[in-house]
């Protein structure tokens, strides 16, 4: 009888109750010991491959297991780590967090490594810094321990690595500009002397990531593969090289004749690439068909998959594996923990647990398709199509059709309304704000805890927030930052407070994600149309601006950024979900400006995380994103200053897209790069006012004044002084306050400094 392998490319590593966040933070801050640290995780690595296992996984990834991030890891293991970051020769865990956090609780503290999307997704990694000849060997063992640990329990062992040519595209150049394809050759004898010990632990195949491949490259990163993967082949084990995503179609000839033995194809980014790489296998080639989307939760219709994949399984038979599209790290871990779910909705949803089951379901399909269980499993696809239908709103959706040119732009331009805001606010040189959060203390979370469990009654949990917000607006004003904000005590997320009361959007009570290092997210599940019932920031803004004369920012998620941090339907259009929540945030921006809110920040953190992976997609996504953002913004009045945030992003390639957003101001990310992410606003003679960021808010280091008026001086090379502002990289609410304030009384006095020298 015909087998068929399910494969696994990674799983999430935080646990189902965020385990390892919670343990690496009691770490950090100096309450547990390493050897505890380290006990948590292999309890967590021993579950989640006993998991896999049990879904039919042969081959259990190892190495997508990190401490922070496994890009970082890497760096790690080959001996990529910048000299500051180093304490003595030896590369050990808190090394890691030294180059993650710029602090570990052990070594000196230093500037932490800058950190950047991962592609397309909401997951950060740590950027590898490069020099000039660097030399790379094995300096540290994680990777190998965990092999070691997976076989004596029992498993076989697939470690999945970042692919050597992946590895330097991520990585930046340090000192003086160089190529880093140069680095290639000495790389690869790092990467062949980590498959041999592979191969020396018993190891049968080894996953390659390149996810650079669904991008558009140069000719001399293509060029670079063939010799790469010829140097890696015949280490004594078998290479799976797997790329997501996108597709890779456009790459296919030069990927149909790389050495390896399997290949793995991000099919929910491109169907049809499956017949493409399908008829030019190699016969003794394995073929890793990534069906289950292992970036969004919505269960998928497996009796459709099963019918599309038929023909091909019956062709290759054993030689082909079921897979995600790509690593699962991107979703819940299990759905069997929300047991506050409405029964219609948990049905149709798949956390990375039962994603392995929706395998297992579809090879039943694929193998036994007349058999009961079979049956059973297309039932269920049926129902869940029929539930989907019933999810439309008319009103949204003929509010929609309604909308005209007009309703996506502002009165008048950017320099008539400069005028008319400078006459209201009468800001001086370089004014001062932070991004929005104040830190979210033990006693706020508490609060909240027991609000939401009924232990603290509505005016109770109320009046204790006003207290937080007065002491917010104090501190500010105490500090003499020129424009306030709440601090945004009452909210859990910037996405979860906001899709909580809107229509068409659902919730979870553990289905966490992780962004970076301990940080988590909880997407809202976008199940319909999107609305606005009431107001969701008015009463907390209004109640702000009342206690001081100094304005104080009326703070929204923008429309991009809810839909990218939300599982959204993928069944519906992913522009008719920016414009429905664009107008929900449009309704907002009006109630606040009518209450005389007179600045108000749209945040857009992950406008470029929906970019596509190619250029040549890039015009049609950047249109409606800009149009959401404009259609969210476009109903305030002249007076009315609008922000808007970006972290995390590279401008370069967007920023004609983010001048076109017409936002007053915007603020970015800029410190960990030392402003080298300016150069997009120099190079574009960016128009309206920018606030790039002078404090690294990802750190516990407290950066002092010298080094804040050594950033401001250096954006003021790049920009106009009088368009630049100053404040944070990002929102606060992750740090502590005896963190928070004297770096904030340094951003203040770095300021006064500077507008002392200007005049």
């Amino acid at each position: 009888m015909q087998t068929l392998d399910i494969a696994s490319l990674g799983f999430p590593r935080i646990g189902r109750q965020r385990e390892l966040k919670f343990a690496l933070e009691k770490y950090w801050r100096g309450e547990i010991e390493q050897t505890q640290l380290q006990s948590l995780a292999s309890e967590l690595r021993r579950t989640h491959w006993q998991w896999q296992q049990a879904a039919g996984v042969k081959q259990v990834p190892v190495g997508d297991f990190a401490f922070y991030d496994q890009v970082l890891t890497l760096s790690a293991t080959i001996n990529a780590i910048p000299a500051r970051h180093r304490s003595g020769e030896q590369v050990d865990l808190d090394t890691l967090f030294r180059v993650a956090r710029g602090r570990a609780p052990t070594g000196e503290a230093s500037r932490a490594a800058q950190m950047k999307k991962y592609f397309n997704t909401n997951y950060h990694y740590i950027v590898p810094e490069l020099t000039a000849g660097q030399r790379f060997e094995i300096a540290y063992e994680q990777l190998f321990d965990e092999v070691a640990e997976a076989k004596s329990l029992g498993h076989q062992p697939k470690p999945v690595l970042l692919g050597p040519v992946s590895y330097l595209y991520l990585a930046k150049c340090e000192g003086e500009p160089f190529d880093k394809l140069s680095l290639l050759p000495n790389l690869l004898e790092a990467y062949q002397a980590i498959l041999a010990r592979f191969a020396d632990q018993g190891v049968t195949w080894v996953q390659l990531d390149e996810p650079i491949l669904a991008l558009e490259l140069d000719d001399d990163w293509l060029a670079a593969f063939e010799p790469a993967y010829k140097e890696l082949s015949g280490q004594g084990v078998k290479l799976l090289l797997a790329s997501y995503y996108g597709s890779v179609a456009h790459h296919h000839e030069l990927i149909k004749d790389l050495v390896v033995d399997g290949l793995h194809l991000d099919l929910v980014s491109d169907a049809e690439q499956l017949t493409l790489f399908g008829a030019s296998l190699k016969p003794t080639q394995v073929l890793s068909l990534g069906v289950i989307n292992g970036r969004n939760v919505w269960a998928a219709d497996l009796d459709i998959l099963a019918e599309r994949l038929r023909g091909l399984v019956a062709d290759l038979g054993e030689r082909v594996w079921l897979a995600p599209s790509c690593s699962l790290l991107h979703v819940p871990v299990d759905l069997e923990s929300e047991t506050e779910l409405a029964p219609e909705l948990a049905n149709q949803l798949s956390f990375a647990k039962q994603k392995l089951d929706e395998l297992a379901a579809l090879r039943t399909l694929l193998l036994t398709p007349q058999s009961e269980a079979a049956q059973a499993i297309v039932a269920r696809c049926e129902a869940r199509r029929q539930v989907r239908e019933q999810a439309a709103n008319p009103e949204v959706q003929a509010r929609l059709k309604a909308l005209t040119p007009e309703d996506f732009n502002r009165p008048s331009g950017f320099g008539e309304r400069r005028l008319k805001q400078q006459a209201r606010f009468r800001l001086p040189l370089l004014p001062t704000t932070t991004i929005g959060s104040f830190p979210q203390t033990p006693a706020i979370r508490g609060l909240r805890s027991r609000w939401r469990k009924g232990e603290l009654t509505e005016q109770a949990y109320v009046a204790q927030l006003e207290a937080v917000t007065r002491d917010s607006i104090a501190r500010q004003l105490k500090l003499g930052i020129d424009v306030l904000v709440h601090g945004e005590a009452e909210r859990n997320d910037m996405v979860e407070y906001f899709g909580e009361q809107l229509d068409g959007v659902g919730f979870t009570q553990f289905a966490w994600v992780q962004s970076y290092g301990s940080r988590c997210v909880k997407p809202p599940l976008i199940y319909g149309d999107v609305s606005r019932r009431q107001p969701m920031t008015l009463a907390w803004a209004s109640f702000a601006q009342g206690l001081t004369d100094r304005p104080v920012k009326g703070m929204l998620t923008g429309p991009v950024t809810i839909l990218h941090w939300s599982f959204a339907r993928e069944d519906i259009g992913r522009e008719q979900i920016a414009n429905q929540l664009a107008l929900a945030i449009r309704d907002e921006v009006a109630d606040l400006q009518a209450a005389g809110i007179g600045i108000i920040q749209i945040d857009e953190p992950a406008f470029r995380e929906g970019l596509p992976l190619k250029a040549s997609d890039w015009k049609h996504y950047l249109d409606w994103a800009v149009a959401a953002f404009k259609l969210s913004a476009a109903g305030a009045e002249d007076e009315t200053q609008i922000h808007t945030h970006m972290c995390y992003s590279e401008f370069n390639a967007t920023i004609d897209a983010i001048a076109a957003m017409d936002a007053d101001v915007i603020t970015i990310e800029t410190s960990r790069s030392h402003m080298e992410l300016l150069n997009a606003f120099e190079d574009f003679e960016y128009p309206n006012e920018i606030g790039p960021g002078v404090y690294d808010i990802h750190s516990p280091n407290i950066p002092t004044v010298e080094q804040m008026v050594a950033l401001i001086e250096k954006a003021a090379t790049k920009i106009p002084v009088g368009q630049l502002w100053v404040n944070p990289d990002c929102g606060l609410k992750t740090r502590t306050w005896d963190e928070v304030e004297p770096a904030l009384q340094n951003m203040v006095k770095a300021t006064k400094e500077l507008r002392r020298r200007l005049g």
